[in-house]
């Protein structure tokens, strides 16, 4: 296997489903917390929205432990204690911006970071049972039935949150499971999901980002740290381009009042003009397929190459 497949795994060949000619393309991406939404793919699933593309949100905490992280707002009475239903408003907003046709919550709570007492909660997304936090996803998947699948990256060396970690492994599970009869028989007919990818932030993308900051406005955020993780540029598969809608992002995030700062140049740096200047895509790794990678060397522009020419 050639370095720039690595980490990518093609399954033995099956029978793809017959896609009735009525159906829709469909996604379903799967996130921690209300927020991450926002900031891992707005633009790309706002693209696919707007195009007719069923685009569904799975959400598997309530993000009980977000801190107030907007200094505006932290010395509002009760506010962390009604921090979930908060944020299930704010999630709520959010989603309507980039356009998602559901949200379905998967029920668990947020294990908080690493090494904190949330880590020690039974209810905690972290130490549900693998098996049974697979097959609620795969519950969902059997009934949207999605030909994309989209979760975290494999690599999480640079935030390695626990909820982010299990997202990262059922949603792996889940796309092996939900087309396999033998698992989960109680929760819908079988559906292999086409293709998976895995978010990703390149190291293009943030030096691009770092520059211009320095270029328009004198500094930037982006530290040392940022740079030392190792590159995954070599990895991606796919660049999507979402020129035209980076405005979801940017109003994706600031619907989550409560966890972004609206004067953080981390997120808010660059005007979305600006940003289309600098780096006007957005990026991703196909993991596993059932159509097919790119040739060797090629990247995918479309996240349902080799399954739009079987849907009308």
């Amino acid at each position: 296997m050639s370095a720039g497949h690595q980490g990518r795994r093609q399954r033995s060949p099956v029978a793809l489903p017959t896609v009735p000619e009525s159906d829709s393309l469909r996604i379903l991406t799967v996130h921690a917390h209300p927020d991450d939404e926002a900031s891992k793919g707005a633009a790309t699933l706002a693209k696919y929205a707007a195009e007719g593309v069923q685009t569904v949100l799975v959400c598997c905490t309530g993000g009980e432990e977000g801190g107030i992280q907007n200094p505006a707002l932290k010395e509002e009475p009760g506010l962390l204690e009604r921090m979930a239903d908060v944020r299930a408003d704010e999630l709520a907003r959010s989603a309507a911006v980039i356009g998602f046709s559901e949200v379905v919550m998967l029920g668990y709570r947020d294990s908080g970071m690493p090494e904190t007492e949330a880590n020690a909660n039974p209810a905690a997304f972290a130490n549900a049972d693998i098996d049974e936090a697979t097959g609620r996803l795969v519950e969902v998947i059997r009934r949207t039935r999605p030909q994309v699948l989209i979760t975290y990256n494999d690599d999480q060396q640079g935030y390695p949150h626990p909820d982010h970690l299990r997202v990262h492994d059922i949603s792996v599970l889940a796309f092996d499971r939900a087309g396999d009869p033998d698992w989960y028989p109680e929760r819908g007919a079988p559906w292999p999901p086409s293709k998976l990818y895995y978010s990703v932030w390149s190291r293009q993308r943030m030096l691009a980002v770092h520059e211009a900051l320095l270029r328009l406005r004198g500094s930037s955020p982006y530290e040392d740290r940022w740079f030392s993780r190792p590159s995954q540029d070599d990895r991606i598969t796919t660049r999507i381009d979402v020129r035209g809608f980076l405005h979801a992002r940017t109003e994706s995030l600031l619907a989550h009042a409560t966890q972004i700062d609206p004067n953080e140049v981390f997120w808010f740096g660059l005007t979305d003009e600006e940003m289309i200047e600098v780096y006007p895509w957005e990026d991703w790794v196909l993991a596993q397929s059932l159509v097919g990678f790119p040739p060797e060397g090629e990247r995918e522009d479309d996240l349902f190459a080799g399954i739009r020419e079987r849907v009308s």
